[in-house]
């Protein structure tokens, strides 16, 4: 597992194979989510929209959703 150090100056260098992993370069924004005492950084994505879509699908059974729209007319 890459390990990464802080400077004195409050700075991380991201390890070479989260880079690419995450397929972030020099100049590109990330998102730091803090979770209790861990932090996750994520590539921000160009579309917020796009990157959300369908993440609520796994949620809900088939058919759910239509069922639950019917109810409100």
């Amino acid at each position: 597992m890459p390990e990464a150090k802080l400077s004195s100056k409050n700075q991380i260098v991201v390890p070479r194979a989260a880079r690419e992993a995450l397929g972030i370069k020099p100049g590109d924004t990330v998102l730091v989510v803090i979770r209790g005492r861990t932090a996750i950084f994520l590539r921000k994505p160009d579309d917020h929209a796009r990157a959300i879509r369908g993440i609520a699908k796994a949620l809900y059974p088939d058919g759910y959703l239509a069922e639950e729209r019917k109810s409100w007319r």
